[in-house]
């Protein structure tokens, strides 16, 4: 299963949809915050299913903050990161995914891209499309390649 994860949109999609459609067409998209509006808008213009949670700018959301899902058999743990100081340390991000037996934990708030390989864990940050930060400072999104393995990458815009 193909899955693009996305985070901190801020109202601003265009360009994330022009790479999307150049790419093959993802089975699932994740919206991991700020602006769920977005993600709503996403679904509508490529027609793919999202699933979203809030961050910390969706005061008035209707999305959970937190998030379990199965995918081709594997548990995956959506979150903001907001909730768990990942500014400081994934440390409780972490211990939240051995908690919920998470094979992959996926979180934004930062807006820096990382892929961490923890024992069995994969913890993911897809960066941000529009407001990147971070040692390169480019746009990006991620995209997990779900089957037996889990594979995960991070995109440039």
């Amino acid at each position: 299963m193909r899955v693009i994860v996305v985070s901190d949109t801020h109202r601003s999609i265009s360009n994330f949809l022009e790479k999307v459609k150049t790419m093959d067409k993802p089975d699932l998209i994740l919206h991991l915050g700020d602006y769920t509006n977005d993600g709503d808008r996403i679904e509508e213009d490529l027609g793919i299913n999202v699933i979203k949670v809030k961050g910390n700018g969706d005061f008035a959301s209707i999305y959970n903050e937190d998030e379990i899902l199965e995918i081709r058999g594997k548990r995956v743990f959506l979150t903001h990161g907001h909730n768990y100081g990942v500014y400081y340390s994934n440390d409780r991000l972490y211990y939240k995914g051995l908690e919920v037996e998470a094979d992959i934990v996926l979180y934004g708030h930062t807006h820096i891209p990382e892929i961490i390989q923890e024992e069995n864990m994969i913890i993911m940050n897809p960066g941000s499309p529009t407001r990147p930060r971070g040692r390169d400072m480019k746009p990006t999104f991620g995209l997990l390649e779900i089957t037996d393995k889990i594979v995960a990458s991070i995109v440039e815009i």
